[in-house]
């Protein structure tokens, strides 16, 4: 993993165009707002329902996978996507708000696939946050003390006025259990919460603790089913990554580290559609703090993170015990395995889902996406295929088909850039404006915490 400052090499934050270098979200101004007449004849009547907003002009790249529409227009109301295609295609509506994009990108909202909310600070502080980096959807994946009365509040839709968030998904407590009955009354008391996924981890912790016996999380697979409820598992080897899937599990929500994946692993995601979920960055977030990474200097993450994040893995006892640590050295390891397993399982025709296990102490939520979509392109994806990961591949792994893609009828979520992130992943670092529902994130200058 690259961890030197990114202006080592070329800066990833471009100058707003019209605004001083740097300058990120003052960019208002930059948007020429105009009226236009009344609605066409024989459009469908709308009854309270605002006017329609055209972003024009934009480089657009809708997540499904073909070519990037150039001098894009998108149509948006209600906060859903109405229309989209070219200036030739696709006419600004009369009575629409008109907002010029020239010379930007567009791509759909970020989605992770494996977050955590809710663990450090206040649930809806960290959907905001990850919304202002352009992470428009989070799936958090379980384990915050007080999970389920904590993330009720903000999983639903949002308020009007609110400031817009990061959609949520959650998976309340993880579920454990010495014995199948005794995991299966975890499963139906997060079922009654109205969670969106049941969680199990296994995993020894390098040996440190025991694994969840196999006849304990194949009666927590056959109870979240019933419950109509997805499985994700956490896990690490690879013959448990097997028998998981043999046994229903829905999504694998952590590389394979011991060693090389195989065709019968691949196989058995193919087979089974379960997507694979690398979360390289929670590699990383292990030994990178031996000493001071070159990214705590970057302004990208320093103007929108929490300072006492910041000074906890700036300690240098702390770092001190990181750099005498085995399991960071076994981490590091197990770091290189597991980029070379996401680009053999991708060749393969496995469906990969961006996540990355942020919410824990310096796991930085909103900025380790970018640096995973980074090192998924180090390990031998193209820009596309990491940036499909995060948008369209991730929305149906979470079953979640009207978001990940621009296309009329589904939610109105997108990013702007001012570089083309297909051209080089870095520019996802170049995020101007972040729209969630058709709604401007607000405060992407960054005031941190």
């Amino acid at each position: 993993m690259d961890t030197r400052h990114p202006s080592d090499d070329a800066p990833t934050t471009l100058p707003a165009r019209g605004g001083p270098a740097g300058l990120l979200f003052g960019v208002l101004p930059l948007l020429a707002l105009t009226a236009c007449g009344g609605p066409e004849e024989g459009d469908p009547p709308v009854t309270g329902m605002e006017p329609p907003t055209a972003f024009v002009g934009a480089t657009l790249w809708d997540g499904t996978g073909t070519a990037a529409i150039e001098n894009a227009v998108m149509v948006v109301r209600g906060g859903r996507v109405q229309a989209i295609g070219s200036a030739d295609e696709v006419a600004v509506p009369e009575g629409a708000t008109e907002v010029r994009l020239d010379g930007r990108f567009v791509t759909p909202g970020l989605i992770n696939a494996h977050g955590h909310v809710g663990g450090i600070n206040p649930p809806r502080s960290d959907l905001e946050r990850y919304a202002r980096f352009g992470i428009t959807t989070v799936n958090s994946l379980g384990g915050e003390p007080d999970a389920a009365e904590s993330l009720r509040d903000v999983h639903g839709p949002e308020q009007e006025g609110e400031s817009p968030r990061s959609r949520l998904l959650m998976a309340s407590t993880v579920v454990t259990g010495d014995t199948p009955e005794e995991a299966i009354a975890v499963v139906d008391a997060n079922a009654a919460l109205g969670v969106d996924y049941i969680k199990i981890r296994v995993d020894d912790n390098l040996g440190a603790t025991r694994k969840m016996a196999p006849d304990v999380y194949r009666a927590v697979i056959e109870a979240a089913h019933r419950h109509g409820l997805p499985l994700a598992a956490h896990l690490f080897y690879l013959d448990d990554a097997k028998d998981l899937l043999r046994s229903a599990a829905d999504l694998v929500a952590h590389s394979v580290r011991d060693r090389p994946v195989d065709q019968e692993l691949a196989d058995l995601l193919v087979q089974n559609d379960v997507c694979y979920v690398p979360t390289l960055m929670r590699e990383a977030s292990t030994f990178v703090y031996r000493e001071r990474p070159g990214f705590m200097g970057d302004p990208f993450l320093t103007t929108d993170v929490d300072s006492a994040q910041v000074a906890a893995v700036e300690d240098p006892e702390a770092q001190a015990r990181v750099a005498a640590s085995r399991s960071a050295a076994l981490y590091e390891e197990a770091m290189g395995v597991a980029m070379a397993n996401v680009k053999a399982l991708a060749d393969a025709g496995v469906t990969i889902a961006m996540g990355t296990d942020t919410g824990p102490l310096g796991r930085f939520q909103g900025y380790f996406e970018h640096h995973e979509l980074g090192v998924m392109v180090e390990a031998g994806l193209t820009p596309e295929q990491a940036l499909l990961s995060a948008t369209r591949d991730a929305a149906g792994c979470i079953g979640r088909p009207d978001l990940g893609t621009l296309e009329a009828g589904n939610w109105a979520d997108f990013v702007v850039f001012t570089a083309d992130p297909l051209a080089d992943i870095a520019n996802s670092r170049s995020r101007e404006l972040v729209f969630v529902g058709g709604r401007m994130v607000a405060r992407l200058d960054g005031a941190g915490m």
